[in-house]
């Protein structure tokens, strides 16, 4: 059976390239309505019935709240939340603890962390406030509770990654009563433009054999997108607080 997201309006942060491009196209193609919020360095979309783009920083504390009100604005309601936004924290000094800059630190956790305080604060007001309820989906990483040295030792980012769980969990159970649901996707090595480096790096790719051994190499963008549309749908309305992996069995090998 199709996952239906027929008369949804959701909400994508960071939405402009890799899994969240994909994500908005699997949305759409399952009847969403799609407001997609990103950063000039990814795809460009035009603004239409079914999907609307603002040209916004997740990092932004407003950002979030501007996309809620958009999409109301747009479609008349607001029934789900991606938050897809994040990246390595790499450029900024993430790395090795004895490595870890401060600045490393701390942009890391605004990019991963906050970013996603931000945009499900602004999500779960607008619940609270209007009295309708909805569905939060979370990007982690596997590396938050299966790490991987020395080829993926970065201490901010699986910090951020690991906090995320946290939160969700504890606004999942808070807020289960209001019929808001908050569920996070931690996916192992995917293939997209942040896993340039992995994906051009021989050992890695040659580890993948045993370390995601359910392909042998790195997941796809569709395997997330396709856990993600089920989440946001009613198909999934008995589900919250949970982490549910899409690693090809990294977390068990």
């Amino acid at each position: 059976m199709a996952i239906n997201l027929h008369n949804k309006a959701i909400v994508v942060i960071g939405g402009t390239t890799g899994m969240g491009q994909a994500a908005v196209k699997s949305f759409l193609e399952a009847g969403a309505k799609v407001l997609v919020v990103g950063l000039p360095d990814g795809t460009d979309y035009e603004n239409g019935p079914h999907l609307q783009y603002i040209l916004e920083d997740a990092t932004n504390p407003h950002t979030a709240k501007m996309a809620v009100k958009s999409c109301v604005d747009s479609w008349g309601h607001f029934d789900g939340l991606f938050h897809v936004a994040g990246g390595s924290g790499r450029k900024w000094g993430d790395g090795p603890l004895h490595e870890l800059s401060d600045e490393g630190w701390e942009q890391t956790l605004q990019l991963n962390l906050t970013s996603v305080m931000y945009s499900n604060r602004a999500a779960v007001q607008y619940w609270m406030q209007s009295g309708t309820h909805g569905s939060i989906v979370n990007m982690g990483s596997v590396l938050a509770n299966h790490p991987y040295a020395p080829h993926f030792t970065t201490s901010a980012y699986a910090a951020a990654k690991a906090a995320i769980e946290g939160f969700s969990k504890s606004i999942a159970a808070y807020y289960a009563a209001h019929r808001i649901r908050v569920n996070v996707l931690s996916p192992g090595l995917i293939e997209t433009p942040m896993s340039k480096r992995a994906a051009g790096d021989a050992t890695i790719q040659a580890l993948l054999k045993t370390k995601q051994p359910l392909s042998g190499s790195m997941g796809t963008v569709g395997d997330i997108t396709g856990m993600a549309t089920l989440l946001l749908s009613e198909s999934a309305s008995f589900i919250t607080g949970q982490i549910i992996g899409v690693d090809g069995a990294w977390s068990i090998s």
